[in-house]
């Protein structure tokens, strides 16, 4: 019966705000000296349980020098076994291997039928590229947090190398990768980096105070630029149809020209792929630039004509 309660009253503490005695009390059927009690359990067992005094005082849970048992609900339980089995930070995995068998050890036999539907369910391909290490998303965290200055070595997506000092902002995990968004100190202006491909220097450099994002919005900033900043060629194509009846359709900046036509901005590794993308829209088009789009279009419709011919 009182182990129940501590499990009951441990939840309530986790919710993140301060409770009273009288509302803990009335929340569990107990009277507020059972509360005291309790409460003196939990930090025998490692729970640091902060107490304030007075009409506004009251209960919270904080952080502690070590970490104590923790308490997870069933979909919370679900989520870590299946979030440790997807792994994808490198330096992490003997650790990961370690948590994931501490807490399977545990599981109640309805979450393992739930785990094992979803692992049987399921399939995780390997991470395309390399995976950042854990010591790179430790020490750039840890920036972000003090404020710092970071100092790194960063080759480009065409091979480049170049050195910058930049204020970081936020880690962005996109698309099983790592991504540093930062204020570029030498370009006076935001950047994203990949970060598997940076490497650090020491120590950080100086202080700053944190910018307001860019855009206003972190998200947005991402959403409109992330496509296009991923990605080494652009191409611009003269579409001959309304933008409204080709929005959605494609994963690019359409931009109304007039009535009839509309301009097509597209971002990409290949211009094959660009051409599959725009042929699917299966509307008439121009290409703007660059050049080197048109001839690879020549060649390929010189290898389609070749291929209807035949058949």
């Amino acid at each position: 019966m009182r182990e129940t309660r501590l499990l009951r009253l441990l939840s309530l503490l986790q919710l993140h705000r301060d409770w009273s005695g009288t509302e803990l009390a009335e929340r569990l059927g107990v009277t507020t000296r059972t509360i005291r009690r309790d409460v003196d359990r939990l930090r025998e067992l490692g729970y640091p349980v902060h107490a304030a005094m007075g009409p506004i005082g009251g209960y919270r849970l904080g952080a502690g020098a070590e970490l104590p048992p923790l308490l997870l609900d069933d979909d919370e339980a679900v989520a870590v076994v299946v979030g440790l089995h997807a792994g994808g930070v490198s330096g992490l995995e003997e650790a990961s291997l370690r948590a994931l068998t501490k807490v399977e050890q545990v599981l109640p036999s309805r979450l393992r039928h739930r785990v094992a539907a979803l692992e049987a369910s399921v399939l995780a391909l390997p991470a395309r590229g390399p995976v950042v290490a854990a010591d790179v998303l430790t020490a750039v965290s840890a920036a972000i947090r003090a404020s710092e200055t970071l100092r790194f070595d960063y080759v480009s997506h065409d091979g480049r190398e170049s050195r910058r000092a930049v204020e970081p902002h936020r880690l962005v995990s996109w698309g099983r990768r790592w991504y540093l968004v930062g204020w570029d100190t030498g370009r006076a202006d935001w950047r994203t980096f990949r970060a598997d491909r940076l490497t650090l220097r020491t120590p950080n450099g100086p202080r700053f105070s944190h910018r307001e994002p860019p855009d206003g919005d972190l998200t947005a900033y991402l959403r409109r630029t992330m496509g296009r900043e991923m990605w080494p060629l652009r191409a611009r194509l003269k579409l001959y149809a309304p933008a409204s009846e080709l929005a959605g359709r494609v994963d690019g900046e359409l931009t109304p020209i007039d009535a009839g036509t509309c301009r097509l901005e597209l971002a990409s590794d290949s211009y094959d792929i660009v051409a599959f993308v725009v042929g699917m829209l299966d509307v008439p088009f121009e290409v703007e630039s660059p050049p080197e789009l048109a001839s690879r279009l020549k060649e390929l419709s010189v290898r389609y004509a070749s291929a209807a011919g035949s058949s």
